[in-house]
């Protein structure tokens, strides 16, 4: 899928060119960089440092609305991006200009002299320098695969850790081990500096305590020294402190509560003074992060679901995780008695068929139509139509993405969800410059 934006794609390409393993976790490549660029990462403003396998975009969104709200300047640093490559990087509060990210990524290439660097480790050092030449007061920075050694972990001592909550995703690099995966996440837990930890399963939770006890780094844990739940439909945020009574968060879904749980506690653990509770309750309001249980009201897709009475939704969730979260979400939908449908459309190296029994609870989704998409590892529909037999659930297969809406909203007004990859949700957005993320 194309970036939608030229000035710099030459450099991108050539980036792409210097290291020929995608993901390489090290932290020796960004290091040597940023000595080469003068060690921007010690020029950063406060830093929310942000890990886990689910929810880091959207606990990262809640954060920076809070932030925001509050009359902070904001940095953000996030990735993959959905449509085009300067979603990634949020130079107080807006998305860094096509040509401005061109003159950052040409003086990065300069300094990096043709050297072995990963693409991540050269955008991260790009972002870096980007962040030390725009003054803000706080910089949310999401990790990119893991912690221990991913690019960003090169922060010394950042305001506060996050690690939103600990699930099995990319094996292939951190392992089939919960405990092992929850030490890589843990990996950015640093001496002194406070820590909020999400809901855990026990094996994550007590890697993470570990962790934490051995750095003398102050934890806050949701559900033990903090929480949040839904009650009256108010958000109630509670701590030792007392309770806070909150507008419900502006994300669907139940998970949302605890991303926006775990978002107010970090936005507190920087106890900066211009932070209460009016703040936090118009950010937790406010916040906005595309492809997580997204409606769809504009573009092609979304107009032609108006049109016909159809509510269309569009989530990039694509692990068994993810997906339990979007069965919450849909079940929610479907108590008005009206058909779910999902557009599905998968990566060949994620587990499909995880991702679709967390989504075969009976009386739930109707059918799927499966889909491929334009990435270069999605799996042929085929396969993910498989996948989705497999779990229980009757699956067809579609051509195209416009044919797979034209079905699904086909009969009584029905709930249709396209759902499965970030890549898929960023080929959706791409189809209107009305639904490009901003």
């Amino acid at each position: 899928m194309s970036d939608h934006l030229r000035a710099h794609d030459a450099a991108l390409e050539r980036l792409r060119g210097l290291h020929p393993i995608k993901i390489d976790l090290s932290l020796d490549r960004i290091a040597r960089l940023l000595e080469t660029l003068g060690r921007p990462q010690d020029r950063l403003p406060p830093t929310i440092h942000v890990a886990g396998t689910n929810g880091k975009g959207s606990t990262s969104a809640f954060i920076r609305a809070i932030g925001e709200a509050a009359g902070l300047r904001v940095h953000v640093l996030t990735s993959p991006h959905l449509v085009r490559f300067v979603e990634r990087i949020r130079l107080a509060g807006t998305l860094i200009t096509e040509a401005h990210l061109a003159d950052i990524l040409a003086r990065v290439e300069a300094a990096n002299a043709g050297q072995s660097i990963t693409f991540f480790e050269i955008v991260t050092a790009a972002a870096f320098l980007a962040f030390t030449e725009t003054p803000a007061d706080l910089l949310v920075l999401e990790v990119g695969l893991g912690g221990r050694f991913d690019a960003t972990n090169v922060i010394a001592a950042p305001a506060v850790s996050v690690i939103c909550p600990v699930d099995y995703d990319h094996k292939e690099f951190l392992g089939e081990d919960l405990a092992g995966i929850a030490g890589e996440k843990a990996g950015i837990i640093k001496r002194g500096r406070p820590v909020v930890s999400a809901r855990q399963a026990e094996a994550a939770e007590a890697v993470i305590e570990r962790q934490a006890l051995a750095l003398a780094a102050p934890l806050s844990r949701m559900g033990m020294d903090f929480d949040a739940w839904l009650e009256g439909g108010r958000l109630i945020f509670q701590q030792q402190a007392g309770l806070m009574d909150l507008p419900a968060p502006s994300l669907i879904g139940a998970h949302q509560v605890d991303n926006a749980g775990l978002a107010i506690a970090a936005a507190l653990a920087l106890d900066d003074p211009r932070i209460g509770e009016d703040a936090i309750a118009r950010g937790v309001a406010s916040a906005d992060w595309p492809a997580r249980m997204q409606r769809l009201t504009l573009g092609p897709y979304g107009k032609a679901a108006i049109d016909c009475g159809a509510d269309l939704w569009l989530d990039g969730g694509h692990n068994p995780h993810g997906a339990r979260a979007i069965a919450r979400a849909l079940k929610d939908l479907a108590r008005d008695g009206r058909p779910v449908t999902l557009i599905a459309g998968t990566l060949a190296n994620k587990d499909a068929d995880g991702f679709f029994a967390a989504l075969a609870e009976p009386g739930v989704v109707s059918r799927v139509i499966a889909v491929t998409f334009d990435a270069e590892a999605a799996a042929p529909a085929a396969r993910t139509a498989e996948a989705a037999g497999r779990a229980g659930l009757r699956a067809e297969v579609a051509s195209s993405i416009p044919e797979a809406v034209d079905r699904a909203l086909q009969g009584p007004s029905p709930h249709v969800l396209i759902c499965g990859s970030l890549y898929l949700a960023g080929e959706v957005l791409a189809a209107s410059e009305e639904t490009w993320p901003a």
